[in-house]
């Protein structure tokens, strides 16, 4: 008499825990690593820099646990869209410095060491700073503001370059050109390009070739100046379309409201507090006590334009604004130094358009 024996029970798959994904950014491939929360290394791989490699990264991440967090390396370049990858599938991406130069040189460097090293900083808490999102009105005025900082610097260079061919030209031309202001100075240099036009062929001159290349670089200068203008026009636009209130502070013109919006990003949320923002602009103070000398300084971190956009509204507000001017000579009165006042301007002005740009712009993500 034979006996059956139960079919065995299915076994039931613990539920995966939690994970931290760490990726190392490259133009072609990313390298990435899952750790667990214990810092142990659960799986490395390489994937391509393509939207296919950006699904499968996921798809093999969440094989080993639930990817809610994501330290990647260069957010704002190589990284960006994977980045906007991730967030979109709501994973907290956390930017990523290089690795610290004393641990490289003991530990060693490689892809998956850095992709290992970008997860760690994110398991203890070293990197705290969200990533930019990149997706809105924001990353829109970005490129627009690279647009009219690379025109801006070739229009300087062209402008240097004009002047310096006048230095060297014949004599007669330069007493031509003499005590022009700039604008004449340009248009009349413009006139020569179709002067020569006009000119028989044969064999050219010294005066010639200098009339024409300053008629070309006239025209450079004048094509430059039409593109810097568009671009002005259309980052005016879009402050007025997403964040008019900002025009309404004292000191703040259309492009001191883009450099700010940019540095807050896309997502304001990622920004705690306005105390974050302060130290995001560098208008935070730093100690620098010692002893009985009990002293706090200038940041010298933080995001430069942003801190050059603070700066041009505290100097336009001390001209111009009552209020400012007589909080600076209550101060001085105080026995306070310019820097010192400068620097607690700064940040007022920090938490005035922080507040203004935390109502303005989209809020959390669902």
């Amino acid at each position: 008499m034979s006996t059956t024996l139960p079919a065995p029970k299915p076994r039931r798959r613990r539920p995966a825990g939690e994970v931290v994904l760490g990726v190392d950014t490259h133009r072609d491939a990313h390298v990435a690593s899952v750790l667990s929360l214990t810092g142990a290394v659960l799986a490395t791989d390489e994937f391509p820099a393509t939207t296919a490699g950006y699904r499968a990264l996921l798809k093999w991440a969440r094989r080993s646990g639930a990817v809610r967090r994501a330290g990647v390396e260069g957010t704002g370049s190589y990284g960006a869209s994977l980045t906007r990858y991730l967030l979109a599938q709501g994973v907290d991406v956390f930017d990523v410095n290089w690795m610290d130069r004393a641990d490289r040189r003991r530990r060693g460097k490689s892809d998956p060491l850095d992709a290992q090293n970008a997860a760690r900083a994110v398991l203890s808490g070293r990197v705290c700073a969200r990533a930019k999102s990149g997706d809105g009105p924001v990353q829109i005025a970005r490129m627009y503001k690279l647009t009219k900082a690379s025109a801006v610097k070739a229009r300087t260079q062209t402008i240097n370059q004009l002047k310096a061919v006048i230095v060297t030209a014949d004599p007669a031309l330069r007493e031509e050109l003499a005590g022009l202001g700039n604008a004449e100075l340009f248009r009349t240099c413009a006139r020569f390009t179709d002067a020569s036009s006009h000119e028989g062929a044969g064999e050219e001159s010294v005066l010639q070739a200098t009339r024409i290349t300053l008629g070309l670089l006239a025209s450079r200068i004048g094509q430059l100046s039409e593109e810097i203008r568009e671009v002005d026009a259309r980052l005016a636009r879009l402050v007025e379309c997403h964040a008019p209130q900002q025009l309404d502070v004292v000191g703040v013109g259309p492009d001191t409201a883009v450099a700010l919006l940019i540095t807050v990003g896309d997502n304001p949320e990622r920004l705690d507090s306005e105390a974050s923002f302060a130290a995001l602009c560098g208008v935070s103070p730093v100690e620098r006590s010692s002893g009985r000398r009990q002293v706090r300084r200038l940041n010298r971190g933080g995001d430069r334009q942003a801190n050059a956009a603070l700066h041009r509204i505290v100097f336009t507000r001390l001209r111009v604004d009552p209020r400012t001017q007589d909080y600076y000579e209550r101060r001085i009165k105080e026995g306070k130094t310019r820097r010192e006042i400068v620097r607690c301007l700064k940040r007022y002005a920090a938490r005035e358009v922080f507040h203004l740009i935390k109502q303005l712009l989209p809020g959390p993500r669902s």
